[in-house]
């Protein structure tokens, strides 16, 4: 059965850092994904993302908001994947609080 893991990670950044960390992070996911088994799409509109990553017939779609003193982030997950949503959720938050950290550049 399909679920919706939902994080908020916090933040002491400026909307603006926040956001360009997070579109670096996502740009190298992008990058190391070409030519992989990886298939990755993402759009901004204005401080939200939506995503997409698709390998071997399976599909996560997401979105992410970047407030003021936290960044939101929603994934759909599969049937599948859905029974990996509490490692998720917490690989999630770990690597989402290094990127976001004031100290990270």
């Amino acid at each position: 059965m399909a679920e919706t893991v939902k994080v908020d990670i916090p933040h002491k950044l400026t909307r603006e850092a926040a956001r360009q960390r997070i579109a670096d992070g996502f740009g190298r996911i992008r990058s190391e994904a070409v030519g992989g088994m990886l298939k990755f799409d993402d759009e901004w509109s204005g401080d939200r993302l939506d995503f997409r990553a698709r390998m071997m017939g399976q599909s996560i779609v997401g979105r992410l908001d970047i407030l003021d003193d936290h960044v939101h982030v929603e994934l759909d997950l599969p049937g599948f994947l859905a029974s990996l949503a509490g490692k998720l959720t917490g690989k999630i938050q770990k690597e989402g609080q290094l990127l976001l950290d004031k100290k990270s550049a």
